[in-house]
């Protein structure tokens, strides 16, 4: 490579180009400027984001979208039913092993807080708090026995997002955006919708690229605020900016990324911040489209129940509100994937203490999981029927996940402590095999049936991505020295969840 040595002198840009598309700043800027017919020689559009060699399969997906309740989702009130604990309502628990608790939540059995009902042809015991599900059950396939390793909510929510217990490794659709690149240059590969409220344990580690280039990691938007991303455009008080200053700004931003990349070719992270600044460019124009749902017709918005205009924002949550955002996320979501966003991810539940306004319900689980259930329940309803209608649910992988479950006992009468032992955790389209049920928990809902044959979330996560085409032991990363990967060294496939 010729390094520039003229400190003073501009090149031209055709120089600039030259010099340029030699060195690390040239990836991603000529694929850009080709775009705009700057270059005399073709350049393809995804230089320098290439499909992994890890994509060795077919893929049945495109997208992935994934919800996240944050605070840890009841299985027993919601997916898993068991009549035995119906039958020993307020009885004293025994789990017939010493049982070690988070709040010492171990006192009587403790039934289901809503009743359950069969829906769809697969006849699914479905809970009435998340009735609406039932409509689309026979897209769904749970699996009902998957252990984690931890009932701390920081090292449990990593782990599910991250697939390792401690900070520092890459959120899951970071490792998709790097194994699959990316479908629209205007737009992020990777999207997170956090709770309208605030973010949940571990706040943008759970979404971070980690040790991977700073362009796989995710971009947070918050749908129907007054700045869904955060300086995206200038303040309203920079009036002094116009379009033809805002442009030439870009051009010599450029080309000052270019030349100072240029002489230092061996450090990736330049490249990665350049692309990362040239998206934030592109994203002026496309992102408010994505986000506008002005062009929704009147039956989806309906659908969604978005159609009565959104809901203030209450001392005390209710199903109304979180139909409202959590809709509004997976319309958002639906809106991306549409415009080629690889990954997206909505949480629901923050980590802001009390008045509680996630799915940690000590107290009193039909207080919290009721508004929550309703309002999730709807929205992914909503969303499975939309991307169904449009021809989409085949090719979007939907994945429904919290970091552990609640226990059969009861704490404080109202409330379930944490359960780290067996939790559920659902899949939908990607050609999942629909109106299935996966590894049954035991009687109580306390440990997996088959104990010896546990669901770990490195098995959702290899499945996930064979999925989309990704061999998970070949997606892989050097890091000080070791292959990491999603998966660690742990995952198998689910066959029998692939259709």
């Amino acid at each position: 490579m010729n390094n520039i040595s003229r400190s003073n002198d501009v090149p031209n840009r055709r120089d600039f180009l030259w010099q340029a598309g030699g060195g690390l700043g040239g990836l991603a800027l000529t694929a850009m400027l080709a775009r705009d017919g700057e270059l005399t020689a073709a350049v393809p559009i995804d230089a320098g984001l290439k499909t992994h060699p890890a994509q060795i399969y077919p893929p049945k997906a495109k997208y992935v979208i994934q919800m996240f309740m944050a605070g840890a989702a009841s299985h027993l009130d919601l997916f898993d039913f068991k009549p035995e604990l119906v039958k020993r309502h307020g009885q004293p628990s025994d789990f017939g092993e010493p049982v070690e608790a988070f709040q010492n939540g171990l006192g009587p059995w403790l039934k289901p807080i809503w009743d359950f009902k069969p829906y769809g042809d697969c006849g699914k015991m479905l809970s009435d708090v998340v009735a609406p599900l039932g409509d689309v059950v026979d897209e769904m396939a749970f699996v009902h026995n998957v252990v984690g390793k931890t009932g701390i909510h920081s090292q449990a929510t990593l782990l599910q997002a991250t697939g390792f217990q401690l900070p520092g490794f890459p959120g899951a659709g970071s490792w998709v955006s790097y194994g699959l690149g990316s479908l629209n240059d205007n737009l992020p590969t990777f999207v997170v919708l956090p709770d309208h409220r605030g973010l949940a344990s571990n706040g943008v580690k759970n979404w971070g690229s980690s040790f991977l280039p700073s362009q796989h990691a995710g971009t947070v938007i918050y749908p129907g605020s007054a700045t869904p991303i955060a300086s995206l455009f200038p303040h309203r008080a920079a009036t002094y900016l116009d379009p033809e200053g805002d442009a030439a700004t870009q051009i010599l931003l450029a080309n000052l990324n270019a030349r100072h990349a240029a002489t230092r070719s061996d450090d990736p992270r330049l490249n990665a911040r350049i692309r990362s600044y040239e998206l934030a460019a592109r994203m002026q124009t496309a992102a408010p489209e994505a986000l506008a749902f002005a062009d929704e017709p009147a039956h989806v918005l309906k659908l969604y129940g978005l159609d009565r205009g959104p809901q203030t924002w209450s001392k005390e949550i209710n199903a109304e509100e979180e139909t409202f955002h959590f809709s509004q996320k997976c319309l958002t979501a639906r809106r991306m994937i549409e415009r080629g966003v690889r990954f997206v991810q909505i949480w629901s539940g923050n980590d802001n203490g009390f008045p509680r306004r996630n799915w940690d319900s000590h107290e009193d689980v039909a207080r919290d999981h009721g508004p929550l259930a309703t309002g999730m329940a709807r929205g992914a309803a909503a969303l499975i029927q939309d991307l169904k209608q449009r021809g989409l649910l085949d090719e979007t992988l939907i994945l429904w996940t919290t970091e552990f479950g609640r226990m059969p006992s009861s704490q404080g009468g109202k409330g379930r402590d944490h359960n780290p032992y067996v939790f559920t955790n659902w899949l939908c389209g990607g050609r999942v095999r629909g109106g299935t049920t996966y590894g049954p928990s035991d009687e109580w809902g306390y440990k997996p049936l088959d104990r010896s044959r546990p669901t770990l979330v490195y098995d959702l996560h290899a499945t996930a991505l064979r999925l989309l085409g990704l061999e998970h032991t070949q997606l892989t990363w050097r890091h000080n020295g070791i292959d990491r990967r999603l998966t660690d060294v742990h995952g198998r496939v689910i066959e029998e969840l692939i259709a």
